[in-house]
């Protein structure tokens, strides 16, 4: 191969591939962003964000430039066209009101800071791969090139082309949907009209977004979306709403529409050597609750500090392969979350006994929060890490952290303002008693160590130190009653070698 460099090539520019991209220009790397689309409009088939997702952000500092006039959190959740309330459930569960088109331009904004270079209009038409890198084939406006790089991340939807060069298979599974949606002017007569409801063959809801806009949107079960480009016609619109809910609407005028659907699918592996997947690429969900963006957003912060890593030359043995191991099994359990909603709406007349008890059930309030729980809140099992065999592990290793506040020597801060460099992170919290001096010695050019108090009530005890990976992830912690060896055990799994030692790599 020729033209090669150390870049990551990214094909897709929605919100998995612009955060992926951000996270390795921020390690040094420079990525290069493969977008078809030619710019944003203020329109997008996505309308919210999970909170799990907004905790990414914050780690980031990016949640703060969200204006409070731009969000709001909802009050319920769907699973199966059925409501969670969200009143049960902590903060970070929460569903807030937040446009895709929104998220795009915030992280679209942070890529450009920090350099990435980001090509719209170019799309990626085909790829080849060795054991040196990538070569992808570019379709632009000026024409078609060749780049190359030494790895290569499909963000590309789920029809990913990415994924099909790269012989990834994803097989679909559970109940087939087709669905359409506008954002549309209806006639005087239906202006204000609000309904959503789940019906004998399908799913309707009319919502209005602002005075003059509703979002119209339908789904029917046991039904295949359209195949092509074509855009949403009125009558495909109209006619999808009459066979659902026995509606008849009039159009003044369409600003957006969009198709979508298909079965649930989960692509066997995430890797195939140099080539990765990420987003809707990797997984393909029923259309609820913003599992979809939430996932492929972790799946983005999971994956981005181990590429850096890797072309910084600072990696472990096998952390590549960690991406695939941590996510997939996320990735499993959202997917059967999404296989669970459709069975359980089709077909109605059977399912109806079903959703009465499980309406019943959802009364309860640990019924509530696992179901409102369940495809957000993960961590990592110390057990998918090769090297921690034999090791005894404390019980938030893996797990996320939580945002809350510390101050330190140099005053209030977070935790996730301390990781918004997006190194590693040692948290010193026992207050001088521990015996710092060599902590994390070797590994200062990629783990920040800070001593720090909480300054307030939060989830960590006071007498805790923890090794945090970038992603925000625990990846060592001691309440007081354990040595320093299984904190350099996690050191050398997760952040390599330390300074100065040979590691063998070119």
């Amino acid at each position: 191969m020729t033209d090669m460099n150390d870049t990551v090539v990214i094909a897709g520019g929605g919100p998995a591939g612009l955060l992926l991209a951000s996270e390795l220009a921020l390690a040094g790397i420079r990525p290069v962003v493969l977008e078809k689309r030619t710019g944003t409009e203020e329109f997008s088939a996505g309308m919210a964000i999970h909170g799990r997702s907004l905790e990414l952000l914050r780690l980031r500092g990016l949640a703060d430039r969200i204006g409070p006039d731009e969000m709001f959190a909802w009050p319920r959740t769907p699973f199966g066209f059925l409501w969670l309330d969200l009143a049960e459930v902590n903060e970070r569960e929460y569903t807030h009101a937040y446009p895709q088109w929104r998220l795009e331009r915030l992280l679209a904004s942070r890529a450009a800071e920090l350099g990435v270079d980001l090509r719209r209009g170019h799309e990626l038409t085909d790829l080849t791969q060795d054991e040196d890198g990538v070569q992808v084939e570019v379709r632009s406006p000026e024409g078609t090139y060749w780049l190359g790089g030494r790895y290569l991340v499909g963000c590309d939807g789920r029809d990913s082309t990415v994924r099909a060069l790269a012989g990834m298979t994803s097989p679909g599974s559970g109940k087939s949907y087709y669905g359409v949606l506008a954002d549309v002017e209806l006639s005087e007569g239906d202006h204000d009209l609000f309904e959503s409801g789940l019906h004998e063959h399908g799913v309707f809801g009319a919502i209005p977004l602002r005075p003059g806009m509703t979002r119209l949107m339908t789904i029917e079960f046991d039904a295949e979306p359209e195949q092509g480009s074509e855009p949403v016609t009125t009558e495909e619109l109209l006619s999808s709403v009459r066979r659902v809910s026995g509606r008849e609407l009039e159009i003044v005028k369409t600003y957006f529409s969009y198709r979508y659907g298909g079965r649930t699918s989960l692509a066997e592996r995430y890797r195939e050597n140099r080539v990765f997947l990420a987003g809707d690429a990797a997984h393909s969900l029923f259309v609820s609750g913003t599992q979809g963006l939430n996932t492929g957003l972790h799946d983005a912060f999971n994956l981005g500090w181990k590429l850096a890593a890797e072309l910084n030359g600072r990696a472990p043995s096998g952390l590549l392969d960690t991406y695939h191991r941590e996510r997939h099994t996320v990735g499993e359990r959202v997917a059967r979350h999404s296989r669970a909603q459709m069975a359980l709406m089709h077909p109605l007349d059977r399912m109806t006994p079903l959703r009465e008890m499980l309406e019943e059930l959802i009364g309860l309030g640990s019924v509530n929060r696992y179901l409102s729980e369940s495809t957000a809140a993960f961590g990592y099992p110390p057990d998918a890490d090769g090297a921690s065999a034999g090791q005894v592990w404390h019980p938030l290793v893996g797990e996320p952290v939580t945002d809350i506040a510390l101050t330190t020597a140099d005053g209030a801060t977070s935790l996730g303002q301390l990781l918004a460099s997006g190194r590693g992170l040692l948290l010193d919290l026992t207050d001088g008693t521990a015996d710092a001096a060599s902590w994390g010695d070797g590994w200062e050019d990629r783990v920040d160590h800070v001593a720090a108090a909480p300054a307030g009530p939060g989830p960590v005890p006071p007498a805790l130190r923890l090794l945090v990976r970038p992603d925000g992830h625990i990846a060592w912690a001691d309440d007081g009653s354990s040595d320093d060896k299984g904190l350099e055990a996690a050191l050398h799994a997760w952040f390599g070698e330390p300074a100065g030692t040979s590691t063998g790599k070119e």
